[in-house]
């Protein structure tokens, strides 16, 4: 009896966590839309339901309605295991994400290494899509995607070991709670930049969406995807932007920490905090997308391994010698 109760409990607290990310992720796809409308002057979504909120309920009725085709010359096991493979991954990292500090469904000590290697996951959903689709434009783009992610991986890992320098711990919550007195935005402001910066081309996002370039690839690793199959992939790449706004705003903003700890913003519940940092963050993806072109590929490459990488490992530098040179590094103190 102690197992089922066991399991049901650890049941009801996954389905806690995974509801309120895939409905928050159809809301997100709305508010993208509105963004983009905003800066371009136009209406956006407005139609479906009040100020059209119910557009993502009609295009997932749409894709759940619409017919699954798999090509003839696919590779039919993989062409399928690929999208529930993103998606997946996508939705798993969110179980050590702490929404305040005791708010979390697994509060483990090297929840940010646990973010780090699921993420790094997600890949293999695209490559195994863009390879078993067997068509050029799929493959090319599932290429591409592999060598973007892997290169801005590099830049994001060692940007977190600013972080850890000044925490010295692996576990999420403690690394909010030594955000208690200033922000990490503030002394690490060059990484938590190129720490977003890189979380766009870890996402695909525009202007480094080029695994999806439209205009050479159609739609790059997706294009023989139809119906839910391709929403699998659209429900990953959305869940992992909110993934890396969430990273964002732990290691840089406070995690679910007000802005000032004042009386002011106490009856405001911690998780509020953190949402509304997640949706800052998401709205400058949206008005990034929204103003910058697309980067070239080569330029892409060249940002990530010429550029982001040598000041990332000199700034690990920078911040050990200056914790080390005041006695300010976690084990000294």
């Amino acid at each position: 009896m102690d197992s089922i109760y066991i399991l049901i409990n650890e049941t009801y607290k996954i389905l806690f966590l995974l509801i309120p990310v895939l409905v928050t992720v159809a809301m997100i796809v709305w508010l993208d839309r509105r963004v983009w409308a905003f800066v371009q002057k136009r209406r956006g979504p407005n139609v479906v339901g009040p100020f059209g909120l119910l557009q993502s309920v009609a295009d997932a009725l749409k894709y759940i309605f619409k017919e699954i085709i798999i090509p003839a010359s696919s590779n039919k096991v993989i062409f399928v295991i690929a999208p529930i493979i993103t998606m997946t991954l996508a939705l798993v990292s969110w179980a050590v994400i702490p929404f305040s500090e005791n708010l979390v469904l697994a509060d483990i000590n090297v929840g940010i290494l646990y973010l780090f290697a699921v993420s790094s996951l997600g890949v293999y959903g695209i490559i195994m899509g863009g390879w078993a689709s067997n068509s050029k434009y799929p493959f090319l783009g599932a290429i591409r995607s592999a060598a973007q992610m892997v290169s801005y991986e590099v830049s994001i890992g060692v940007i977190i070991i600013n972080v850890l320098l000044c925490v010295g711990s692996l576990n999420l919550n403690d690394i909010v709670l030594a955000q208690q007195n200033m922000w990490f935005v503030v002394p690490l402001f060059p990484m938590f930049v190129i720490f977003f910066i890189s979380a766009l081309a870890e996402t695909n996002r525009p202007p480094f969406d080029l695994p999806e370039a439209e205009a050479e690839l159609v739609a790059g690793y997706q294009t023989e995807y139809s119906g839910m199959m391709y929403a699998m992939f659209w429900l990953g790449e959305y869940a992992n932007i909110l993934l890396m706004c969430a990273m964002g705003s732990i290691l840089f903003l406070g995690g679910w920490l007000p802005p000032v700890d004042s009386e002011i913003f106490a009856f405001i519940p911690s998780p509020f905090w953190l949402i509304f940092k997640i949706l800052f963050l998401f709205i400058l993806f949206a008005l990034i997308k929204a103003i910058v072109p697309r980067y070239r590929y080569d330029q892409l490459m060249k940002l990530g391994w010429k550029i982001f990488l040598p000041f990332s490992l000199i700034w690990v530098i920078l911040t050990a010698g200056y914790l080390l040179y005041f006695n300010m590094l976690p084990g000294q103190i």
